[in-house]
């Protein structure tokens, strides 16, 4: 069990403020790990693992480093899409989508202090996953973004806002978030926002990620 994640009921909006995803092309020419450990410096609540190329074998070694910074930090850590590889890497949870493994097969197959995120920016399914056992939702594209070959179609802050009122767990707002748009996030009462790009490619990612915690703080 992860000193961070000792029960399902502990997972306050607070960690989810914003949850940093990686992004090898976009850390070039620096890794992954060096931009993620500057993140958690800044005070990043939570990463998440996202590459849908390495082969698993690499991604885990990744993932085993990702979990070892983020324990040192007392930051949580979530693998996007692949549930052998957040277990194997002792990671917080794992982040789903509609492609992936149903909720309900997951939250049977885990441990109860292992956290299942899902992505939908339908309020329905939003409700749907969280019946089935959804600890949180990623809602989005919130602003157009290029970071994600598979984003859908912007769905706007009353998009993300339809959503937050549809459920009763967390909500994380995530596409197209920037230093400048952090603070617009306060109208659809979102616990906290995903990003990618802003931090990923920051020259100074742990000013960037103080700097995104300090606009949607003070927002809210």
């Amino acid at each position: 069990m992860s000193e961070t994640a000792d029960s399902r009921g502990s997972l306050s909006g607070d960690r989810l403020r914003l949850v940093v995803i990686t992004d090898e092309d976009l850390a070039f020419p620096r890794t992954v790990q060096a931009v993620v450990k500057a993140a958690l410096g800044g005070g990043a609540p939570a990463i998440q693992l996202r590459d849908k190329h390495k082969p698993i074998r690499e991604l885990l070694t990744l993932a085993r480093e990702l979990r070892e910074l983020t324990r040192e930090h007392d930051a949580l850590f979530f693998v996007n899409d692949r549930l052998d590889l957040a277990l194997a890497a002792g990671a917080d949870g794992v982040h789903l989508g509609p492609d992936d493994l149903p909720v309900a097969a997951v939250r049977a197959a885990v441990p109860d202090w292992f956290f299942v995120g899902y992505s939908t920016d339908d309020p329905r399914r939003a409700r749907q996953a969280v019946a089935a056992g959804a600890d949180y939702i990623g809602c989005g594209t919130v602003w157009a973004t290029g970071s994600k070959d598979d984003a859908g179609a912007a769905i706007g802050l009353k998009g993300v806002a339809e959503v937050v009122h549809a459920v009763s767990v967390p909500v994380v707002a995530i596409g197209g978030i920037s230093v400048e748009r952090a603070p617009e996030l306060r109208e659809t009462n979102a616990a906290g926002m995903a990003v990618m790009s802003a931090v990923m490619t920051a020259d100074d990612p742990a000013t960037t990620v103080r700097l995104l915690l300090n606009g949607f703080d003070r927002a809210r």
